[in-house]
């Protein structure tokens, strides 16, 4: 009998890239895959490490990971990633269930890990951390039509309350060449939608170009056939060029959406955050983005109870936050990481009022997406199909305006019957918070 892997990716779509990376090299080497852990015989765990709700996610899965080991369900224990990288004695010392402990750059060599784990041998061994590969053969696991595009790896922006430059290491571009045939060969098996991601998508190209390629990248994705959707995610204000918005704005197959992660507006704010800008500049930027590119949805991050934060800088934030009319928005409270320069930093918050203060502005972003819903009322949409709710007695799917796992939903009925990943045009007759509802007026669009 093979023996059976489960697989648990944690954290953001860039942790699942290296998840289906190995999920490749499982199957090669012969190994069965199973969707759930606790049907394994080995279990392996891609954890994130970012912030504090994420480290403590990552240790409930490990704990439940080994309850099951000691009532032997399972037998091994293998866990990677960032929350690895980031506490790696600590791990290995506090959790002497696991079999083996490693580091992202140990995910190249990550057979040769099982084998020593097979042979009953703790692994405990943190290679460099740029040697975690950026290219090499996958397997989806997303819904099969639509994918993530890792375009760099790490960061080099060194935001003060962020610990992924020290757990990623330096940014580090792909190839182009190496992007395009990885984008070709998804869309060969039957991928229609890419998502473009990075920590920084608008720096992609710096370091083996000399300037941000973003723009020429996104210019030659349109040019592969069968993709329809082509989604830019995790944009940076300060790169934000003309160049890149006209490139948006005219081709077909690029969505007319862009997340862009600004964090605050406050100008001092985002001084002690080691990030650009202020109130005036964001405002700015958000008024030439939509101007060159029309109808175009924008979604944002915001943190709330920076280290120093007063309330009038708290005020401007929800002010700017009215202001805008963001489409859509995630408001998280400030999460003191040790290891971060602003972990020191003096005038930390208590947690309640951080908290207070993001329930506060998603208080105000729901106010104003049901705004923004109602005025879609009537509308109509081209959407893609993610499945049949049996409970509404209705398919579900997304519209080009939203992101898989963190924007809305649409919910639709269909006199036809339809398929997962086919594209339909459906009229808006009802509208929630966050979430359109219609009817199908046309499932003649393509796959």
């Amino acid at each position: 009998m093979p023996i059976k892997i489960g697989m648990v990716s944690l954290g953001c779509s860039k942790n699942l890239v290296d998840s289906e990376r190995m999920l490749y090299k499982f199957r090669k080497r012969g190994y069965e895959l199973v969707t759930e852990p606790g049907l394994s015989d080995i279990a392996v765990v891609n954890t994130c490490g970012f912030i504090q709700s994420a480290k403590e996610e990552a240790i409930e899965t490990i704990l439940e990971l080994v309850k099951l080991k000691e009532e032997g369900t399972i037998k091994k224990i293998v866990v990677t990633g960032c929350l690895s990288e980031r506490y790696q004695q600590e791990m290995a010392d506090e959790f002497p269930e696991i079999d083996a402990v490693v580091g992202i750059g140990d995910q190249k060599d990550i057979i040769d890990i099982l084998d020593h784990v097979l042979a009953n041998e703790r692994v405990v061994h943190f290679d460099d951390k740029i040697n975690l590969p950026v290219t090499g053969e996958r397997i989806i696991s997303t819904l099969p039509f639509f994918a993530y595009l890792k375009i760099a790896e790490g960061c080099n922006n060194c935001c003060t309350y962020c610990a992924i430059p020290k757990i990623r290491g330096p940014y580090r571009s792909v190839p182009m060449e190496e992007v395009l045939k990885e984008a070709k060969w998804l869309a060969e098996n039957g991928v229609t939608e890419i998502i473009v991601i990075a920590q920084d998508t608008t720096r992609y190209g710096e370091d083996l170009y000399g300037k941000s390629k973003l723009p020429e990248l996104l210019e030659k994705l349109c040019g592969i056939d069968g993709l329809k959707w082509i989604r830019v995610l995790y944009c940076y204000p300060e790169r934000i060029t003309d160049e890149l918005l006209e490139v948006i704005a005219n081709q077909e197959k690029i969505v007319k959406y862009m997340d862009i992660p600004i964090q605050h507006c406050n100008g001092e704010i985002l001084k002690r955050m080691n990030r650009r800008g202020d109130r005036q500049f964001l405002t700015e930027l958000m008024k030439r983005i939509r101007n060159k590119v029309p109808d175009i949805v924008i979604r944002t991050t915001l943190i709330t109870g920076f280290p120093g934060e007063t309330q009038e800088q708290f005020e401007e934030l929800a002010e700017f936050v009215k202001d805008m009319r963001f489409d859509r928005l995630g408001c998280f409270a400030y999460s003191q990481e040790e290891g971060t320069a602003a972990a020191n930093f003096d005038g930390q918050l208590d947690e309640e009022i951080k908290t207070h203060r993001a329930d506060i502005i998603m208080e105000q972003q729901q106010l104003i997406s049901e705004e923004k819903n109602s005025e879609r009322m009537d509308g109509i949409f081209e959407a893609v199909v993610e499945g049949f709710d049996k409970w509404a007695e209705c398919y579900f799917g997304r519209t080009a305006g939203d992101a898989p796992d963190i924007d809305g939903k649409i919910f639709f009925t269909s006199d036809e019957k339809l398929e997962i990943g086919q594209y339909v045009t459906v009229k808006i007759t009802d509208t929630l918070d966050y979430d359109l509802i219609g009817e199908v007026i046309s499932n003649e669009s393509s796959k």
